[in-house]
Formats: C-alpha cells, sequence, structure tokens
C-alpha cells in the first residue's frame, strides 16, 4: 500500500528544524497488526522518502518498506515476483495519479473516498472510511473475514 494518503490523510508537518511529522491511525495499526499475525505480507510503498515511514513501518514490523519511488507498478510486480505472488493474490491500496497503475493490476485495488480521478478510477473497491481514519482497518478486516 501507498502511506500518504492511504496510512495518512496526506498531510506532512514540516518543522522548522527540518523535521517532519504524520499522523497514523491507531485502527489501521492494529489491523495491520493483526494481518501480519494472520501470516499476510505486508508492503509499503511510498513515492515520498520520510524518517517518520520508517519508524511505523519499524514498530508495526513491516517487512517491505520502498520508499523514493514513482513507478509504483514496476516496484509492486518486481516484489510480487521475488514473493512468488501472483496479480490475483495481490491487494494494493492507493490513492494518487501514481498509484492507478498498481491499483488497475492488482487483483484487488483499493483506494479511499477522497482519492484522485485516476485512482478512483483503477481501483475496484472504495473504502467507506477515510485515509489516515481506518480505511485502512476496513480492508483489513475484509481480508482477514472473506471466505476461504
Amino acid at each position: 500500500m501507498d502511506v500518504d494518503g492511504i496510512l495518512t490523510d496526506g498531510t506532512v508537518t514540516i518543522h522548522t528544524d527540518g523535521t517532519e511529522s504524520k499522523t497514523f491511525s491507531i485502527l489501521d495499526g492494529l489491523g495491520l497488526v493483526r494481518c501480519r499475525d494472520a501470516g499476510i505480507i505486508l508492503a509499503w510503498i511510498s513515492g515520498r522518502t520520510s524518517p517518520v515511514s520508517i519508524v511505523r513501518a519499524t514498530e508495526l514490523k513491516i517487512t517491505h518498506l520502498i520508499q523514493g519511488c514513482t513507478d509504483k507498478l514496476a516496484v509492486l510486480q518486481e516484489l510480487a515476483g521475488r514473493l512468488g505472488l501472483g496479480a490475483e493474490t495481490v491487494c494494493y491500496m492507493g490513492d494518487d495519479d501514481i498509484d492507478a497503475p498498481a491499483l488497475a493490476w492488482a487483483g484487488v485495488g483499493v483506494t479511499v473516498p477522497g482519492a484522485m480521478p485516476a485512482a478512483l478510477a483503477a481501483a475496484g473497491y472504495i473504502t467507506s472510511r477515510s485515509a489516515g481514519r481506518g480505511a485502512v482497518r476496513e480492508v483489513c478486516e475484509l481480508i482477514l473475514n472473506r471466505p476461504v
């Protein structure tokens, strides 16, 4: 999944000392922990490089954190290939134009209500919850409760 605009509301606060801060939802974090504990492979793919994302990913034990990439489809396909996963077994969440190709490629492409038009058009599912406010948890619950 994308980070800014999915795990956060897309706001980045830049402090006068050059550091940044973001707000992550505890609801989303618990959903990710439950997925991880269920054996689901988790990855964050972000166009921005952010120390704050590293801290949160480390805290949640996110195995795959890829930052500073603009071709998210290529990164997602490479990661899926390395893990032996086909598109049909991948769920990708993103909210912006650079996420649209990955959303369209994934077996399940998910976006949030406030996403950009290209992401909305490429996604097969739009969450009822907003970015950074439980949207990821909503998807985690759907995955964990899906019929086998």
